[in-house]
């Protein structure tokens, strides 16, 4: 059941970090903002198995931390399981390891991937922030098109079990974006 997420515009969260590093869940992330911009969730032959919405929507807050001087990182994790909300024991000290070097931790998932990144820094003085509003569950279909390009086509949003037909927000994407300008 893929979780449907929208960016949280995180710009003003961020302004007092010298170090931020970028920790996303790769499942439903990629998958929501491909839906949202109506573009591919998976080009194959271009991107590999990344999702080119979603490594524009890091890149865009990457690029205005790092003209402020801020240093940024990213870090997912792919095997055993990719989804944050069911690391195992190795993938969780691997993320301390790595996220003991930055200030604060953006995480780019839903509220069970930034409880995952709270419960693993709590002994830290690493801030976590969630970097995503969890809206509900999404109903879509798998289109797949040549030469291996995956497609999303969005149905509905699911909310407190009714069906809501959802209009797209972007705002946190334009936010960031006009701090990149």
């Amino acid at each position: 059941m893929p979780v449907h997420l929208e960016p949280r515009d995180v710009s003003t969260d961020l302004e007092n970090y010298n170090s931020v590093l970028i920790v996303s869940c790769p499942v439903c992330p990629p998958m929501c903002l491909a839906m949202q911009q109506n573009s591919p969730f998976i080009e194959f032959f271009k991107r590999g198995l990344k999702t080119g919405a979603f490594e524009d929507y890091i890149q865009s807050i990457r690029k205005p931390l790092e003209q402020r001087g801020v240093r940024t990182g990213t870090y997912a994790i792919h095997i055993p399981t990719p989804m944050m909300c069911l690391w195992t024991k190795w993938q969780r000290s691997r993320f301390l390891k790595r996220a003991k070097d930055y200030e604060a931790v953006l995480v780019l998932g839903c509220d069970s991937a930034t409880y995952t990144a709270q419960e693993v820094l709590e002994n830290t003085d690493c801030q976590v922030i969630q970097g995503m509003d969890m809206i509900g569950t999404t109903n879509a279909t798998l289109q797949v098109r040549f030469p291996l390009t995956f497609n999303l086509g969005m149905h509905c949003v699911l909310k407190n079990g009714t069906v809501q037909q959802h209009e797209t927000n972007v705002s946190g994407i334009r936010e960031i974006e006009k701090m990149a300008s």
